[in-house]
């Protein structure tokens, strides 16, 4: 055995060698994760029999999970683990009867990246899973292959349910097919549904209907259903149907920053805001996002004229901004007469928009900086019903005030109900400016610790503005420069790349490929 295990008594085998009717049980099987680092590196990638192949968690979050269904119960006495670089320090296999509560097998208190051979198990269940506890690099948990050796059970009930019938698809998006189909019967009762996409089981449903996610654009897909019961036995797959997602768009950059004009010209060397807006330029983006504080330093209708407009103002008619403290002071005043209807495009100074199958939310934080209550409630009823009614499967927010900082300004508690909202609806992205500076943060929860399911925070205040000295980085930065520059959103039907591009033209920070939640 190459990493330490400490096996719980009801696990404590009294053969030292694998049964010679032991079976790989895993290859191929229905598999469930906690979070996946990017559509590359999906849950099944461990269990196709491929050491070239592998399943990736989110990076810089603890716990993570990996889930097995077996099919039906069986005894298990082995579990390999075939690691990459971003292995475990410290993690247990589990096993369950129903998916739900279950039992320790083992306990890995010293993991060292090696193979992971754990013989001598007298677990039983039907769901197996990995929970990586604590981890060894900065990145996730990331292994080629997990094998789980055993035998099944080959007594009591052995009757299959019937095949499920009607099997029907339902409109489908550019990323996802949803399903319905007919109740199988069985002699003791069905417990659930395979779902088998292009004749490899996908995923598993209690009812009679599944939506299958993460697909490509554009893309025929075979599905069929399977019904289960619980000894295990399978019914035959059902009359196979085939579906074709709608086309998605073929991607599109957008180009974003804060906190950008100061009052000066080209004619100015010390003057950087032209010279981001060059940036811009390059990109050749399909829109452009400003986080606020547009124009310095109380801006009235000929400072944005005079500043930015001979910069950034030659992208105004794809602009979608947002204003910042800055735009206040003059009670928006020259925000509002400088961007016209693009300023309140649905009647106030916070809206939403819509790329591809990206949902973008333009927001106004100035309402929530200046009270201990919120000065105008409606902006939360707003955006409460705007995510609750969204179609597209990626969001991205942006106001000037972010939650989480190491830039001068600091975290901002005024923004917390923001921040919140966001994690609670599984948002993927969130932008902001006020610091003047570049802070590139790991996906983080409401409590801004490390997870792989909250949202990536991007506070990019470096569009020309007086940079701000820095903080000590919190512990979920990616990334934190005392510099200009403009960021580059690479984006997908499904995923979304970030790179902060200097003004002299190179490449500052790249983030991760991210999957939409």
């Amino acid at each position: 055995m190459l990493a330490a295990v400490v096996l719980l008594p009801s696990a404590i085998a009294a053969a030292a060698t694998t049964q010679a009717a032991d079976v790989l049980l895993s290859q191929g099987k229905p598999v469930a994760t906690s979070t996946v680092e990017s559509s590359s590196y999906t849950g099944a990638k461990a269990v196709d029999g491929s050491t070239t192949t592998r399943w990736a968690s989110a990076e810089g979050s603890d716990p993570q999970w990996l889930r097995i269904d077996l099919g039906q119960t069986a005894s298990i006495h082995r579990v390999v683990l075939n690691w990459e670089a971003a292995y475990a320090k410290k993690y247990r296999i589990e096993v369950s009867d129903d998916g739900t509560t279950f039992t320790t097998a083992a306990t890995i208190d010293t993991g060292d990246g090696k193979v992971d051979d754990l013989g001598g198990l007298t677990a039983r269940g039907r769901f197996v899973r990995f929970v990586g506890l604590t981890r060894a690099t900065s990145y996730g948990y990331s292994f080629w292959e997990m094998q789980v050796f055993g035998s099944t059970d080959s007594s009591g009930d052995t009757q299959a349910p019937t095949t499920p019938a009607g099997l029907t698809a339902g409109p489908a998006t550019a990323t996802s097919v949803p399903l319905t189909w007919g109740a199988a019967t069985d002699n003791v009762g069905v417990t659930g549904y395979d779902i088998l996409r292009n004749g490899t089981a996908v995923a598993t449903s209690a009812t009679t209907s599944y939506t299958d996610t993460g697909l490509t654009p554009g893309t025929s897909y075979t599905y069929a259903v399977r019904a289960r019961d619980a000894a295990g036995n399978t019914s035959p797959a059902s009359t196979a149907i085939t579906v074709k997602t709608a086309a998605g768009s073929a991607g599109f950059v957008l180009a974003a920053a804060g906190d950008i004009a100061e009052q000066c010209t080209a004619s100015s060397s010390g003057c950087v805001h032209p010279k981001t807006a060059k940036l811009v330029e390059n990109m050749n983006p399909a829109a452009v996002i400003t986080m606020g504080d547009n124009q310095y330093d109380e801006p009235t209708l000929s400072d944005f004229k005079n500043y930015y407009d001979k910069s950034w103002g030659k992208f105004k008619s794809i602009t979608h901004p947002i204003p910042g403290n800055h735009e206040s002071y003059s009670g928006f005043t020259g925000y509002d007469q400088y961007f016209g209807a693009i300023a309140k495009p649905q009647g106030q100074r916070y809206y939403s928009w819509e790329m591809g199958n990206w949902h973008f939310i333009a927001l106004d934080s100035n309402d929530f900086v200046t009270h201990d209550d919120f000065a105008e409630p409606p902006q939360i009823t707003w955006l409460k019903q705007d995510l609750a009614t969204n179609k597209k499967g990626c969001v991205a927010a942006y106001y000037h005030h972010p939650r989480w900082s190491s830039g001068d300004h600091g975290d901002n508690k005024d923004s917390i109900e923001l921040w919140n909202l966001m994690v609670a609806n599984k948002v993927d992205l969130v932008l902001n400016g006020h610091d003047h500076d570049y802070e590139r943060f790991v996906p983080q929860n409401a409590d801004g610790k490390a997870d792989g399911g909250g949202p990536v925070e991007i506070v990019s205040g470096s569009g020309g503005a007086n940079l701000y000295d820095l903080s000590p980085a919190h512990a979920t930065t990616a990334k934190l420069l005392k510099t200009f520059g403009v960021l580059k959103l690479s984006m997908t039907d499904t995923s979304f790349q970030t790179q902060l591009i200097g003004v002299d033209g190179k490449v500052l920070d790249s983030s991760p490929t991210y999957t939409c939640h």
